[in-house]
This record gives C-alpha cells, sequence and structure tokens, in this order.
C-alpha cells in the first residue's frame, strides 16, 4: 500500500500494542515504523531498475527479518522511553507493527515475500495499492486519538477504526471471487480454454475488476464492472514466442520474466523489443499501439540489451483515471 496508508496503520496498531504507555508517542514510533519494510525503495534507487524490481516486497518484509529485528528494536525504544514502557511491550509493538505493513500489502497486486528466503510471492490481489476507502476510517479514528486523553475512549476509537478498515479488506475479497466467478463464467459460456487466470482491482474501487487469461498462445485481457449489463469480452494479445526466443539468455529478461511471475508478453517496436508486464494492466489499450503499466525497453548497452524501464507521464495516468471512472460506471 502507500505510505501514507502504512503510517496511519503503523500508527493505529502502535496505539493498540502501548497507547497506555507512550501516549501520542505512539504517532511518532508507528509513523516510523510503519514505513520501515519500504526501506527497499530507497535501496533500490542504488540498482539497476530491474533489480530494484526484484527486492521490492522480499526481505525486507519478511517475517525472518521481523523476528530478528523486533527485539533489537524493542530493546532501542525501552531505552529510550525509561520507566515508561517495558522491553516486552515495546518489541511486542515493534513486531505487530511491522507484520500488519506486510499483511495488508498481501492484499494488494505485487504481494509479499513474506516467508523470504522463499521465492513464492503472496499476493491476493483484492484491493488496489491506493484506496482511500480503506484509509479514511484510519484517519478518522487517529484524529480523536490524538485529541484524547481518557485512555478508555482512545482504545475505543482507533479499535474501531481497525474494524471498519479490517471489514473493508474482507469486503474486498468476497467482491473479487464474486468477480472471478464471473469472469470465468463468461469464458465457459464461449468456450474459451484457459490454463490460469488471474483478477484484480483497477485504481480507487472495489466496483471494476481486470482479468488476464493464460491461454496456449495468447494472453487474453479484460474488465468487468459490478454495474455492468452487457456479456465480457476478451481482447487476445499473443505471447509472440518467437520474439521471447531473441532474448533467451539475457540476464535482465530471466529476472523481469522471474518478478513478473509468467504473467508477460514481448513486443517489437521500430525494432526495438519491450517486455510488458501483464499484471498491472494497459495505461492505453489502442490495438494499434497499446501502452502497459510497466513496460521495459530492451537498449543495446556494450554489446549486451539491457533493459530500460518506458517512462510514464502524468498524462498518461490522467487518461486512465478517465477512462477508470467511465468505465466503472458498466456497459
Amino acid at each position: 500500500m502507500d505510505s501514507f496508508t502504512q503510517i496511519a496503520l503503523g500508527i493505529a496498531v502502535a496505539e493498540v500494542c502501548a497507547g497506555k504507555k507512550l501516549k501520542n508517542k505512539t504517532f511518532l514510533y508507528g509513523a516510523i515504523l510503519g514505513t520501515l519494510p519500504d526501506l527497499d525503495v530507497v535501496f533500490g534507487m542504488f540498482l539497476n531498475p530491474v533489480d530494484a524490481v526484484l527486492i521490492h516486497r522480499g526481505i525486507s518484509h519478511s517475517l525472518l527479518l521481523f523476528l530478528l529485528v523486533s527485539p533489537l528494536l524493542g530493546w532501542l525504544i525501552s531505552k529510550i522511553e525509561k520507566q515508561k514502557i517495558t522491553f516486552f511491550t515495546a518489541t511486542n509493538m515493534v513486531f505487530w507493527t511491522l507484520l500488519t505493513h506486510v499483511l495488508l500489502d498481501m492484499f494488494t497486486s505485487w504481494g509479499t515475500q513474506i516467508l523470504w528466503p522463499l521465492e513464492h510471492r503472496f499476493a491476493l490481489k483484492t484491493i488496489f495499492v491506493i484506496d482511500p476507502l480503506y484509509t479514511l476510517p484510519l484517519l478518522i479514528a487517529l484524529v480523536i486519538v490524538w485529541k484524547t486523553k481518557i485512555e478508555s475512549l482512545r482504545y475505543k476509537y482507533i479499535k474501531r477504526g481497525l474494524v471498519i478498515s479490517s471489514s473493508y479488506l474482507l469486503l474486498s475479497s468476497f467482491i473479487k471471487l464474486y468477480a472471478v466467478t464471473q469472469f470465468e463464467k463468461a469464458l465457459t459460456k464461449q468456450r474459451i480454454p484457459y490454463s490460469e487466470i488471474i483478477v484484480k482491482p483497477t485504481a480507487f474501487n472495489l466496483i471494476l475488476w481486470n482479468a488476464n487469461v493464460a491461454t496456449t498462445d495468447n494472453y487474453l485481457l479484460s474488465d468487468y464492472s459490478l454495474f455492468d449489463t452487457q456479456p465480457i469480452s476478451f481482447v487476445a494479445y499473443s505471447k509472440n514466442n518467437g520474439l521471447e526466443k531473441r532474448l533467451a539468455g539475457n540476464t535482465d529478461f530471466e529476472k523481469l520474466k522471474k518478478a513478473s511471475e509468467g504473467w508477460y508478453i514481448i513486443s517489437q517496436k521500430a525494432g526495438n523489443l519491450y517486455f510488458n508486464d501483464l499484471r498491472f494492466g494497459l495505461l492505453n489499450d489502442n490495438p494499434a499501439n497499446p501502452q502497459f503499466a510497466f513496460s521495459y525497453q530492451f537498449v543495446p548497452q556494450n554489446s549486451v540489451l539491457k533493459a530500460i524501464e518506458v517512462p510514464k507521464s502524468k498524462r498518461d495516468g490522467k487518461q486512465l483515471l478517465q477512462k477508470i471512472f467511465t468505465r466503472l460506471k458498466g456497459n
């Protein structure tokens, strides 16, 4: 999730664990701990773009790391806040604040390697990385807690905020199951054989959902709004296996292939090869020149093809949001 939401969640969890002892200092510690796992983004700035993608939400989001660092950070906080908080309470606050950060990230499309060093990435794909309806209950609760000194009321309101936001996550899971069912029914009705399907929400809402469907020679992309009245349609994008052979053995290609979990296509424009990650959809679906949200161009450098991320403009994002807003109203 976005940093702002993770800060809000971090403060809320810190308040539950140590609010009686630290009062409003939970806002400081919760904000720091809530963003700590995302420091991998900072480290990624010193790596090439492909390696930065591979480490994102890897070891920094692992349960093993949390078990190791929680006692250390707990000891440090207990020393800073002498006579206010015990080592056990501080360690408990650190661990749960870090863990809830990762658990929330698991609901997004990117997911996390919570069981690192195992390579499997857990991604439930039920919520977009920014969703105001999840964040708002937490923010309201935090504002009330900041202004309240009565311990019982602080706990009451922060608990309500967490219950409401968590209920929204639960709701997103049920809506996704319904959306998956609709896509599967459409595939069956249209007699389209497929080997795998992933379904994920579009930006800022739980109404419009995207699907990626793997077939023998193509990937099918589609969308479905809860307000739709017309049948679901699918657009085919060739896997271009012939183009992929030209990248066989390329280091960056193999890394991107691993990061995308196999959901990608290789395309060619003006003689250049592009790696397109299908998991995050399209910025535009122009049949003549589709543009994917995450795309990498292979550029010759010292006789080796290196993957360079294709930059995105604010205009692309604005057009995408306009399209989503129009499409979620139904067809």
